[in-house]
């Protein structure tokens, strides 16, 4: 792990945000990849990986985002937490203004959002998860951007453990898009790029992240909450809902809980809670 690290630490941050993020896609690409193998997955475990997807987001929305924002921020009392909470705020408005206008359907393809749109389901379908990793490579490009920019608080650490829990939890987000769409009669090959494409657009918010940072380095306690403030409006939205459709709720919230606890042993363990 350590040579994992001191690797990023040899090259640009911007670049090193851009190759953590694909690292991130290609765990979505893998969870897709299980329709080459089977045609369903039990929903139960469905269930539960989608709880434990939750439960790392919102834990690196805390030891990787949030507290880091808090740490950094100058002064005491409220003027110390006010950019953390105003970030966050604007992070979750920020979903929910794309989740109001942006097509899309949810994952349990009976529920569509946004405005009325021509575009056939499995779009919608891929375009709500799309919606949901945009978040998810902010989070890691804000990171190497504050590296970049020379700030103190911010470490590649940081950033290489947000991106192997969010890609962990990838894994669950790929089978969630492309097994349903295998269900409904599309072909292999076909669930398998609409599964694995909702991912692209990680690296490509990574970068964007990482260049607003570097850029304007005052912006980095607003910006990780920002990250952290669309995460959470995710999770409670969009995720959990999802875990309670079919009386699995123990399942999905032992899920959750594992994945809360492997993504802060992973940053408090490795040094960067």
């Amino acid at each position: 792990m350590q040579d994992l690290i001191k690797w990023f630490e040899s090259i640009d941050p911007v670049t090193g945000a851009f190759i953590a993020t694909l690292f991130t896609w290609a765990m979505t690409a893998l969870g897709a990849s299980i329709v080459f193998f089977v045609k369903t997955i039990n929903r139960v475990l469905l269930d539960g990986m989608l709880g434990f997807t939750g439960g790392v987001m919102v834990a690196a929305s805390f030891w990787s985002l949030l507290a880091p924002a808090i740490d950094m921020s100058h002064g005491v009392g409220f003027v110390k937490v006010l950019p953390a909470a105003v970030g966050f705020f604007l992070g979750a408005m920020f979903i929910f203004g794309l989740d109001k206008v942006l097509p899309h359907l949810h994952i349990n393809f009976q529920e569509t959002e946004g405005v009325k749109s021509p575009w056939q389901r499995t779009t919608l379908l891929v375009l709500a998860i799309t919606l949901h990793n945009i978040p998810e490579g902010l989070a890691v490009g804000v990171l190497f951007g504050g590296v970049a920019a020379g700030i103190p608080e911010a470490s590649v650490t940081a950033g290489v453990i947000l991106a192997i829990g969010i890609g962990i939890q990838n894994l669950p987000e790929g089978i969630a898009v492309a097994m349903p769409l295998r269900r409904m009669g599309m072909s292999r090959t076909k669930s398998f790029l609409y599964g694995q494409s909702s991912a692209l657009v990680e690296p490509v918010a990574a970068v964007v992240g990482a260049l607003a940072v570097n850029f304007f380095t005052p912006v980095l306690p607003y910006a990780l909450a920002f990250a952290a403030g669309a995460m959470i409006f995710v999770v409670v939205e969009e995720v959990i809902p999802e875990t309670q459709q079919d009386n699995n709720t123990d399942i999905a919230t032992l899920g959750f809980i594992g994945g809360f606890i492997l993504m802060m042993v992973l940053d408090v363990a490795l040094g960067t809670g």
